[in-house]
């Protein structure tokens, strides 16, 4: 959609999508399964919190998928939120906040209580974990009885370093032939976003919040499974995995 601004917002989104798919070429493989998981745990038209959501990819299969479902968008980052918003302007079933996460009071922003579904893809990792606990405590009070938290990131398992030395050695062949034949990576990206007329301003906002990358930790799948019943979850266990990437899911 172009906005008054001249904006293509869908442009936007799919140089991100492209972008984001450098890194992980099975990006809709977990949307899909975390869209199943979705439908199967809490039904078709979920109240679904998308967390740390960039701008609102999960958001945007979510509708896609479930017309009747309606999302609150929480995240810091002004430009990513900045596309978000200009992508769903006028969609009553969306709303965004923005927010820090690593801010106790993070969710006293949101317009509603409990959600039927908490949902965050290759965004957590930015938090040591620590903080990333404490929020797991938070989200399991926003998750009604019966819905569920999920969470698709980078969880290396330390236990097996030859089997992720050769995986990485591959993922990254494969990634310098990509960008050989023209994907932009990560800085690259915020290059270009950063001449856009619309985007500089918030962009700049956004290298002063966050720097140039931010130094998480990527605890294994285990460690997420047990956290998260440790914080008020009932059963919790992976439902998809890559070589480097699992999706985590939570049953309150």
């Amino acid at each position: 959609m172009t906005t008054s601004t001249g904006t293509d917002w869908a442009a936007w989104q799919n140089s991100w999508d492209r972008q984001q798919e450098w890194y992980m070429p099975d990006r809709e493989d977990r949307f899909r399964i975390m869209l199943d998981m979705v439908e199967a745990l809490v039904g078709m038209a979920p109240r679904v919190l998308d967390l740390a959501c960039g701008t609102g990819s999960i958001t945007a299969r979510l509708l896609a998928r479930f017309p009747e479902a309606t999302s609150t968008g929480v995240d810091l980052d002004p430009a990513l939120l900045a596309i978000a918003r200009g992508t769903f302007e006028g969609d009553d079933r969306v709303s965004f906040v923005t927010a820090d996460l690593k801010d106790p009071d993070w969710a006293t922003g949101l317009p509603y209580e409990s959600y039927d579904a908490v949902l965050t893809a290759t965004a957590l990792h930015w938090l040591h974990s620590e903080p990333l606990a404490d929020l797991y405590g938070r989200i399991a009070e926003l998750v009604r009885a019966g819905g569920v938290f999920m969470n698709a990131d980078h969880m290396i398992d330390d236990s097996t370093p030859r089997i992720n030395a050769a995986e990485r050695a591959q993922r990254h062949a494969r990634m310098d032939q990509a960008k050989r034949d023209g994907a932009l990576d990560w800085a690259e990206w915020w290059q270009v976003a950063a001449k856009d007329p619309v985007l500089a301003e918030p962009t700049a906002r956004r290298f002063e919040i966050y720097g140039e990358h931010a130094d998480g930790d990527v605890p294994p799948a285990a460690w997420h499974v047990r956290t998260l019943k440790e914080k008020g979850f009932a059963e919790a266990r992976p439902v998809w995995c890559s070589p480097s990437d699992s999706l985590v899911l939570a049953l309150k």
